[in-house]
């Protein structure tokens, strides 16, 4: 047991204050509109999320918006696909996530002979029944790491279309649910296309997010140099303990679909999608699968900000990785080295934000 010496008391009282000033629902013109009868409190959701980022931290070096949005996903039961270059802790920080939550987890491996029943599972022949039985496979769990998701052939990837979307299973006839939670986490490198299958658009757009980790700064890069300069097999790792369990995270998701959005921002949100399917930067726009992700995504981000009501911000704060997958680029923009993500700040930057 450590000892509470002053710096530690006071490192304490300013981590209570901060959460007192995080928590507490400023007066906002985003919040009218909220009847006193449907108010929330959010303060439980802010709180699971900082401690899980606190856990996180414990190994993690920066990559903040990486684990928010990871959070939000799984808090609203979508689905991410975490996109980056080799070496950047893709799968680390998904399994670490999946550690802070008291839950089974389970990782499948994706390569070019993997087997649609090597995810799913298939019959086996049982002598003493005389009987086939099924035999679940490991898609059959909580959080699955589904890494280098563009390994495996379309037949394996198309394996997970009916799961993903429904959270269910169907084989030889007979329907399996999925319990609560169920949340992927894909990976895949961005860069070395060679011996992969690129994921088709009905598969990507299975993915409320695609999160793009990039290289850490300097001061990113020195911090890692020196948390682990101790630490080669990365033991730290096992300090990070769990500390939501299904039941809160059932409760949480419960309490996100109450926080309150104004029409104003649903009628925003929508048009943001819209300009989408009406630009010539884009040979293809967004569906509404995409303007309902958003308003999810904003609504969890609220809450994980300690607010009841969403703002414009937490709009924009979840909408390019909603829809860097969703869209794709005309080919005059693509010749010219454009990406989408540039076209979707276009795009916010051009739709008025309501006043």
């Amino acid at each position: 047991m450590t000892e509470d010496t002053p710096l530690n008391a006071e490192a304490g009282e300013l981590r209570n204050e901060a959460a007192e000033v995080r928590t507490e629902t400023p007066p906002s013109e985003w919040s009218i509109g909220i009847e006193p009868a449907h108010r929330v409190d959010v303060r439980p959701i802010a709180d699971a999320v900082e401690s899980i980022q606190s856990e996180l931290g414990k190994v993690i070096v920066g990559q903040h918006e990486t684990i928010e949005l990871l959070i939000a996903g799984i808090l609203i039961g979508g689905h991410v696909l975490l996109e980056g270059l080799p070496g950047i802790a893709k799968t680390l920080t998904a399994k670490l996530l999946a550690r802070s939550v008291d839950t089974r987890f389970s990782r499948i491996q994706f390569t070019p002979d993997l087997m649609p029943t090597d995810v799913t599972g298939s019959s086996v022949f049982d002598l003493k029944d005389n009987a086939f039985h099924f035999r679940r496979g490991p898609i059959f769990s909580n959080i699955i790491l589904i890494d280098e998701i563009n390994r495996a052939p379309a037949k394996t990837q198309a394996a997970l279309m009916e799961v993903m979307e429904e959270k269910q299973l169907t084989y030889d006839g007979q329907t399996y649910a999925m319990e609560f939670p169920f949340f992927v986490i894909a990976t895949q490198n961005p860069v070395e296309q060679e011996g992969t299958y690129s994921l088709p658009e009905a598969q990507l757009d299975r993915f409320i997010f695609r999160i793009r980790m990039n290289y850490p700064d300097l001061a990113g890069e020195q911090a890692i140099l020196h948390r682990f300069s101790n630490d080669f097999d990365t033991r730290r790792s096992h300090d990070v303990k769990p500390v939501v369990n299904p039941q809160e995270l059932a409760r949480m998701k419960s309490l996100i679909e109450q926080v309150y959005i104004r029409p104003e921002l649903l009628n925003y949100i929508a048009a943001v999608v819209h300009n989408t399917r009406n630009n010539g930067d884009l040979f293809m726009g967004a569906s509404p699968r995409a303007s309902l992700s958003i308003m999810k995504a904003s609504k969890a981000m609220a809450a994980i900000r300690g607010r009841e009501f969403v703002t414009p911000d937490d709009i924009r704060a979840v909408a390019v990785s909603v829809l860097n997958h969703r869209i794709i680029l005309s080919h005059e923009r693509e010749m010219e080295g454009h990406t989408v993500e540039e076209i979707i700040s276009d795009i916010l930057q051009k739709v008025e934000v309501p006043r």
